[in-house]
C-alpha cells in the first residue's frame, strides 16, 4: 500500500474512455497532477453521485494542472455497459480503469478481498508519482 512520499505503485490497465478500451500507464501521467479514485462497483446506487460529481468538476481539476482517474474491480465492457445506460455515469470523461483481477486495488491497498471489490478510496500523486 503506498505512504505519503513515497512513490505510487505504477500500474498499466485496460480503461473506457471516450467510447473506447484504451491501455492506461500511471507512468503516461508524468509531470501531472493525478486524482485516482477507487469505487466498489458498477451499478450500484451511491457511486454514480460521487463519479458524477467527479465528472462535473472534471474541468476544473484539468485547468489545476491534475488528470481524474477512476477505478474499480469491473471489466471495461462492464464501464461501457454503465457509461451508455446511466445519464449521470454518460458525462464522465476521464479513463474508467478495469481492474478485474483486483492486482491494481491491491497494490494500492484497497481490495476487499471477501468479496473482490474495492474500498472507496482517493490517492492524489504528485507529478513526480
Amino acid at each position: 500500500m503506498p505512504t505519503i512520499n513515497e512513490a505510487a505503485p505504477d500500474f498499466e490497465v485496460e480503461a473506457y474512455h471516450l467510447g473506447e478500451t484504451v491501455r492506461v500507464n500511471l507512468a503516461d501521467y508524468k509531470d501531472k497532477w493525478v486524482i485516482l479514485f477507487f469505487y466498489p462497483a458498477d451499478f450500484t446506487y451511491v457511486c454514480p453521485t460521487e463519479l458524477g460529481d467527479l465528472a462535473d468538476n472534471y474541468e476544473s481539476f484539468r485547468e489545476l494542472g491534475a488528470e481524474v482517474l477512476a477505478a474499480s474491480t469491473d471489466k471495461v465492457v462492464c464501464h461501457k455497459a454503465w457509461h451508455d445506460a446511466s445519464e449521470t455515469i454518460s458525462k464522465i470523461k476521464f479513463p474508467m480503469l478495469a481492474d478485474p483481477t483486483g492486482r491494481l486495488c491491491r497494490d494500492y491497498g484497497v481490495m476487499i478481498e471477501n468479496c473482490g471489490e474495492a474500498h472507496r478510496g482517493t490517492f492524489i500523486i504528485d507529478p513526480d508519482g
